[in-house]
């Protein structure tokens, strides 16, 4: 058997095995276990009782986070001439059309979000198998198809994030980072979990919100109890 390291001497310390703590407990535990040199990130898995392969089971929504991400957002608007400058004034890094499209194609992808206009799919929707797997596809499910693109810019910067049930109806998300305090950290939860009971489908039965674990970039996770959100 391979000795423990410090550091999960550290978290054995800390964290009692098998138990579920209460999101305020566990949002001040995710900082005590977190020993990484740079501002890690806070994530959240949550096990949902639904079966995504059924179209009536999936959930994918958008959350405003109150405290924001603490990620420098990259955009990109693909928009007309008429939207570019409320587009560069809501503060998107890169504005404008033919000129991305191209690049896109050529492989260039160092943005982390993608809004257009709902006339400008059309040229858009070719780019489908360069930004699908990169999860860059603009959706008007997640708000980044919409006439108003300069309101989508300011949400996205606030720490508005879209998320998704994957085939194991987990949906897995950053709410934020390390450095966040405590209850910035459980804000932001409570706000993702509560958007995903908000979501429940009809279809689904039995129990919904089946696990709840809080961790960091390189940390263990933090077993949350549901009850202590949905109550």
């Amino acid at each position: 058997m391979s000795k423990l390291t410090k550091n999960q001497k550290l978290y054995n310390a800390k964290v009692e095995t098998g138990k579920a703590y209460t999101l305020e407990e566990a949002a001040a535990l995710v900082k005590e276990i977190t020993f990484t040199k740079f501002d890690a990130s806070t994530d959240i898995d949550v096990r949902l009782g639904v079966d995504p392969r059924k179209a009536n089971q999936m959930v994918r929504g958008v959350v405003s986070l109150p405290h924001g991400t603490g990620k420098q957002v990259r955009v990109l608007v693909l928009c007309g001439p008429d939207a570019e400058a409320a587009a560069k004034e809501a503060g998107a890094e890169y504005v404008g059309l033919d000129e991305y499209i191209d690049k896109i194609k050529g492989g260039w992808t160092d943005i982390d979000v993608i809004i257009t206009q709902p006339q400008i799919m059309g040229k858009v929707g070719p780019l489908g198998r360069i930004l699908g797997p990169r999860g860059l596809m603009p959706n008007p499910k997640s708000g980044t198809v919409t006439p108003d693109v300069a309101k989508a810019v300011k949400e996205v910067k606030q720490g508005k994030i879209d998320f998704k049930v994957d085939k194991g109806g987990i949906v897995h998300t950053s709410i934020g980072k390390v450095s966040f305090t405590p209850e910035q950290i459980r804000d932001n939860a409570a706000a993702f979990i509560n958007t995903l009971i908000k979501l429940k489908p009809a279809a689904a039965k039995g129990t919904y919100i089946k696990s709840i674990y809080l961790s960091s970039t390189m940390s263990k996770g933090i077993k949350v109890d549901p009850k202590s959100i949905e109550a």
